[in-house]
């Protein structure tokens, strides 16, 4: 993976935390946004971890370029920032994973292997904020778009499924072995979701979910 920050000590902080892990290595590291960019297209690691604020070209626009130009990468953000805007504006570059600096080391490897197995993730505290968007109507919900009931009648009944544990923050290999299907397939099925709801990533499908009720049947397979 790749570790992207403008302080040297905290790219080195980070990297102690995910050396604890044997089931990740770090390949690269970058102290901006282009250096990131360039970093991921040399070495295509699974996972890039973002610092928002840094000089020149900043974190989001680097996600921005990495889901854009390299997809095969996933991105999370790592930031001190909990700010709606920077929630809702990540999530709208195609990050697939927010956390925060001030979060329990845990948190980091845990939402490295969330999205390195395909799924999304987002700190407890930041999932409370955006849920509380939604429910209040706020900028976060707002950020992802039209994300409601009639949007989700457009799939067919497995990708409701499919949708709702993804809602629960399962990766592709996780949702393939619930309802008894190939990882591939499990693919494919996410990719039209994503077209038919018109969202980015797995984060904003994972709000669909949540925002259409699918949440909680997701948790026996959709049955």
């Amino acid at each position: 993976m790749l570790v992207a920050d403008d302080e040297a000590l905290v790219r080195a902080a980070v990297r102690a935390i995910l050396a604890r892990d044997p089931g990740i290595e770090v390949v690269a590291e970058a102290r901006d946004g282009q250096e990131a960019v360039d970093a991921v297209r040399e070495h295509r690691p699974d996972v890039a971890l973002l610092d928002i604020q840094m000089p020149g070209l900043d974190g989001i626009a680097a996600a921005e370029r990495i889901h854009r130009e390299l997809p095969g990468t996933a991105v999370v953000m790592l930031t001190t920032f909990g700010e709606d805007d920077f929630i809702a504006r990540a999530l709208r570059g195609g990050a697939d994973g927010f956390l925060l600096k001030a979060d329990d080391p845990r948190e980091l490897l845990t939402g490295v292997h969330a999205v390195a197995g395909g799924g999304a993730y987002l700190s407890p505290k930041v999932a409370a904020r955006v849920v509380a968007g939604l429910r209040t109507g706020g900028r976060d919900a707002a950020a992802v778009g039209p994300l409601t009931e009639p949007l989700t009648e457009r799939l067919t009944e497995r990708e409701h499924a499919v949708l709702a544990l993804v809602g629960c923050g399962l990766s592709n290999a996780e949702i393939g072995r619930r309802l008894f299907l190939v990882e591939g397939t499990v693919k494919a099925h996410v990719s039209a979701i994503l077209a038919k709801l018109g969202v980015r990533n797995r984060v904003e499908a994972a709000i669909a979910a949540y925002e259409a009720g699918l949440v909680g049947r997701g948790r026996d397979g959709g049955r």
